[in-house]
């Protein structure tokens, strides 16, 4: 039968920064388990060391058999994004947690924390960081070696994120400690301990864009404007997307961004993708993702090319299809994720028989809104009405598999 492990935080200040109980139980080991720096803490450890080094899969697997009295060493606090979450559902352990490296920072900051957005970029993508952080008051980063405190800040800045300064605390708890505040572009040009947490505050006030923003706002092809889904068709195409705060977003014909963009500050735990066959469509997409801060990923295709780099979606909305509608709706039908939907846009009632033709081939049901919208404008001293053009939203899911009624047929 196995043995309990003990999953024990340590600091950087080493064997200082546990309790006795913990050391008794380290020396009392027959297994020491940790990174080469934890390793390094306890150097007159007479069992045998193992390095943690890579992917933890085969660790776990070994694990699974070990008979001997085992520790595994973590870095502060094992269950904030650290090893011990993975652990405690594969292995039978028990954690004991040191000061995480965030308690620490905001310790020498002299601030609270509770209200504090807490995020990750260690071992982890940079990509969307912008929609997850704009507007908060203050974030608190675990960083690493590729996405460093300068990294973050030159990210940060293409975004136009000046409100904030940031608080950065180095090798906390080790004799080389140092802490100190930057702004963003004295961040960006700073040299950094890999061991750090960067906490951004902010000093003054954001932009403010609530849901619908104006058609101008956005950057569009010039002289021939117009090639944008107008504010109110994109709000009732976004509502029937019905995006949660970790969809997996496609836009297909993306153009200048706009419902990408309102899409990805819904959905900003999860990801949005664009994909846009004219590239200066795709030019002025990137310029609006700057302005309204949301870090998307867009290419540089025809749909349905483009769209086997993207993971499944759980929703996609297609505001233009450049004539390979079936072809891509069977593609978006055929990957779309449990209870997703997929939202088309269509001009002309040929589009509208086609797209409806193609759903109900491919076992979907549909619902159409026909948007005949007009907006107010000024003629001298008065005011009439200019419409806008007609427009079907289709939206699609896939049927309901109903369970078989009755008994046995016997």
């Amino acid at each position: 039968m196995t043995q309990t492990m003990k999953v024990i935080g340590i600091g950087d200040d080493g064997q200082q920064s546990l309790l006795p109980l913990y050391r008794s139980w380290i020396e009392e080991s027959e297994l020491l388990v940790g990174g080469e720096r934890h390793l390094s803490f306890i150097p007159e450890y007479a069992g045998e060391k193992r390095v943690l080094k890579g992917g933890l899969t085969a660790l776990v697997e070994e694990l699974r058999s070990e008979t001997r009295k085992t520790v595994i060493l973590a870095s502060g606090d094992p269950m904030f994004y650290g090893i011990g979450s993975l652990l405690a559902k594969k292995l039978n352990v028990e954690i004991y947690p040191h000061h995480s490296s965030i308690q620490l920072a905001f310790a020498k900051m002299g601030e609270a924390w509770q209200d504090a957005a807490l995020l990750s970029v260690h071992g982890r993508s940079i990509k969307g960081l912008a929609q997850r952080i704009d507007g908060k008051e203050k974030v608190a980063l675990l960083t690493d070696a590729q996405n460093s405190p300068a990294t973050i800040a030159g990210y940060l800045l293409s975004f136009g994120m000046t409100e904030y300064d940031a608080f950065v605390a180095e090798n906390l708890g080790s004799d080389e400690e140092k802490t100190g505040w930057y702004t963003l572009d004295e961040m960006a040009d700073g040299v950094f301990s890999d061991l750090n947490v960067v906490i951004l505050k902010k000093r003054r006030e954001s932009p403010v864009w609530p849901f619908g923003i104006a058609d101008e706002e956005f950057s569009q092809r010039k002289p021939d404007k117009g090639l944008i889904t107008k504010k109110e068709v994109r709000i009732l195409s976004i509502a029937q997307l019905q995006l949660h705060a970790k969809s997996i977003m496609w836009d297909i014909g993306t153009c200048t961004g706009s419902v990408a963009i309102e899409a990805a500050r819904i959905a900003r735990e999860g990801e949005v993708y664009g994909v846009e066959k004219n590239a200066d469509d795709l030019e002025n997409c990137r310029q609006n993702m700057a302005k309204f801060r949301t870090d998307l990923t867009v290419v540089h295709a025809r749909a349905p090319h483009g769209l086997d780099q993207f993971p499944d979606p759980d929703a996609v909305f297609i505001g233009g299809s450049g004539g390979e509608l079936r072809e891509l709706l069977n593609i978006c039908c055929t990957r779309l994720r449990p209870n997703g939907r997929i939202v088309v846009n269509a001009a002309t009632i040929e589009t509208l028989y086609e797209a409806t033709q193609a759903f109900a081939a491919e076992g979907f049901e549909t619902s159409v809104t026909l948007a005949q919208l007009s907006r107010s404008k000024p003629i001298l001293s008065l005011t009439r009405f200019e419409a806008l053009n007609p427009i079907y939203i289709i939206t699609a899911w896939a049927k309901k598999v109903e369970e078989e009624k009755g008994g046995d047929s016997k």
